[in-house]
C-alpha cells in the first residue's frame, strides 16, 4: 500500500526527541510541509523493523518542519522515543481532514485530554492569529502526566489580536483544578464553537454538555492499520452512516456523531 501514495510519503529528519512527561516525548522534525493544509491533521511513521505506520497527531508546523507529541504505549514507540537527531523517518503526509476553522465563530473552546492535547495548540495558534478569542482547557490524570502548560502560557502572553485563557485540570487535583475537564467549563456558556480530542469518554461528556448550546468539532483517536482508508479497521457509525476516522476524519461535526 506505501507504494501506492510514494507522493505523499516524506522523508523528515530529526531535529529532538526528548521526554517532557511520564512516557510522553516531544520530537521536532525538519522537512517538507507543503501537504499539511489544517490544523489536527496527522503523520503515519514508518518507523524501522515494523510493519504498521504510527499515526500521530501534528502539534505544529511552519514551512521548514513540524513538531509531534507522542507517548509510549507499545514497541513501536518505544523504539521511537530512542531515535536521534540525525536520524530520519519515512512519514504519510497531511493525513484526515482536520479541524475546520472557517466553520468557527468569535469565541472557542478547544479542550485537550491528555494525548489529545497537540493538535489543540496548532489549533489555538492559528484561531488566535484570526483574531479569535480562545479558552484552552487541559486535562491530565495528575503532575506526571502534565505537558506543554508553558507552551500555552507562552502563546497566551504573546497574543496580540485575539484574547486566550487557558484552564488545567488534574483528576488527583495535583495541578489546577481538581476533576475532569468537565470541572473546567464555568463561564463558557456563550462560546460560539467547541473543539476537542482525547478519549472517547471525555469526547461523550462534552458533546452531552454543549448539546443545543453550541456546535463542535471532535477529533477521535482510533487505533489505524493504514491510515489513508484502505483497511477499514478504524469505522465509526454516524449519523449519515459508517464513517473512516483516517479519511473522513479524524474530526467530526459533533451533530453527525452517535454516542
Amino acid at each position: 500500500m506505501d507504494g501506492i501514495y510514494k507522493e505523499i510519503d516524506q522523508k523528515l529528519v530529526i531535529l529532538s526527541n526528548e521526554r517532557i512527561a511520564d512516557g510522553v516525548y516531544k520530537m521536532t522534525l525538519e522537512g517538507h510541509t507543503s501537504l499539511i493544509t489544517a490544523p489536527g491533521q496527522f503523520i503515519n511513521i514508518k518507523i524501522p523493523g515494523f510493519y504498521l505506520r504510527r499515526p500521530i497527531s501534528i502539534c505544529d508546523y511552519d514551512a521548514s518542519g513540524l513538531t509531534i507529541i507522542y507517548k509510549v504505549v507499545g514497541n513501536g514507540t518505544k523504539d521511537l522515543s530512542s531515535m536521534k537527531a540525525g536520524e530520519s523517518l519515512m512519514c504519510l503526509m497531511g493525513l484526515g481532514n482536520g479541524f475546520d476553522v472557517s466553520a468557527m465563530g468569535d469565541d472557542v473552546l478547544l479542550v485537550g485530554g491528555g494525548v489529545g492535547t497537540p493538535p489543540m495548540y496548532g489549533l489555538a495558534k492559528k484561531l488566535l492569529a484570526m483574531g479569535k478569542a480562545v479558552t484552552v482547557v487541559l486535562g491530565f490524570n495528575s503532575y506526571s502526566d502534565v505537558f506543554y502548560t508553558s507552551e500555552f502560557e507562552e502563546l497566551e502572553t504573546s497574543v496580540k489580536d485575539g484574547s486566550m485563557e487557558l484552564r488545567v485540570a488534574t483528576v488527583d487535583g495535583s495541578v489546577g483544578t481538581a476533576g475532569f475537564v468537565t470541572n473546567c467549563l464555568e463561564g463558557t456558556e456563550d462560546i460560539t464553537d467547541y473543539a476537542a480530542c482525547g478519549p472517547i469518554p471525555m469526547l461523550k461528556a462534552l458533546y452531552g454538555y454543549f448539546e443545543g448550546k453550541a456546535p463542535g468539532q471532535l477529533s477521535f483517536e482510533e487505533r489505524m492499520g493504514c491510515g489513508f482508508g484502505a483497511c477499514v479497521g478504524c469505522s465509526i457509525k454516524t449519523k449519515s452512516g459508517f464513517k473512516k476516522v483516517c479519511k473522513d476524519g479524524p474530526v467530526f461535526f459533533s451533530s453527525d456523531i452517535i454516542f
